[in-house]
């Protein structure tokens, strides 16, 4: 009776492409990439898929909407009031959160390099980077190095949490890591074997955020 009631309140909703985006979002979350079909979508939101198709064409210009939406959500907020890189650091942090809560978002971030919704985040990047007062010849390369840095380890740190078992808990699967990485051969995994007993502490927002640190560092140094 209460799904009726719920399904009755959406039919009386004006289907909208915001809903549906918002509706793709959660279809995204719930069941991966290849759970957001029309159909599914269309039971979602109590309509059917031709009313869906008339607000988006298809299944690629639904993905790019949702990690549209997603970024939008992440990337506003007003930088005046901190230093550059707080504004980085804040942005990097932010897309970190964003790509592990939502873990389709990455691959489909990747896939629209000249658009939006990577565009935004570049965006706000080379902002902070011409803030930082680097030199105008090396301004590309270094929002490019932070834009990559970014994408690509939180990106890699929503694929591991990924690959871990459901129920598993996240020190039990990093001391598991770690005691493989103890077992390698000494000679050819020297370096490897040395930083296990580091694996089994480190903290992935803390070490994503060093890392941020490790490359502002190397931007805003001077000869």
């Amino acid at each position: 009776m209460a799904a009726r009631t719920r399904r009755a309140e959406r039919r009386q909703e004006p289907l909208s492409r915001e809903r549906i985006v918002g509706a793709a979002v959660e279809l995204l979350d719930a069941e991966g990439e290849s759970g957001l079909t029309f159909r599914a979508l269309a039971e979602r939101l109590a309509t059917g898929p031709g009313a869906i198709y008339w607000h988006v064409t298809g299944k690629s210009e639904l993905l790019a909407a949702a990690a549209e939406a997603v970024v939008a959500a992440t990337v506003v907020g007003d930088d005046a009031d901190v230093t550059p890189r707080e504004a980085i650091r804040a942005l990097a942090l932010g897309v970190f959160d964003a790509i592990d809560a939502h873990p389709w978002l990455g691959a489909n971030l990747g896939g629209a390099p000249g658009r939006s919704p990577m565009l935004r985040i570049f965006e706000r990047i080379g902002r902070q980077v011409q803030a930082l007062e680097v030199p105008r010849a090396a301004q590309f390369t270094a929002a490019s190095a932070l834009m990559s840095y970014i994408l690509g380890v939180a990106g890699q740190n929503a694929a591991n949490t990924r690959a871990v078992r459901p129920g598993t808990d996240r020190t039990e699967a990093l001391d598991s890591m770690a005691t493989a990485w103890e077992e390698l051969d000494p000679e050819q995994y020297a370096f490897t074997r040395d930083v296990a007993g580091q694996l089994r502490e480190h903290d992935d927002r803390v070490e994503f955020l060093a890392g941020i640190e490790l490359i502002l560092t190397g931007i805003t140094a001077r000869p």
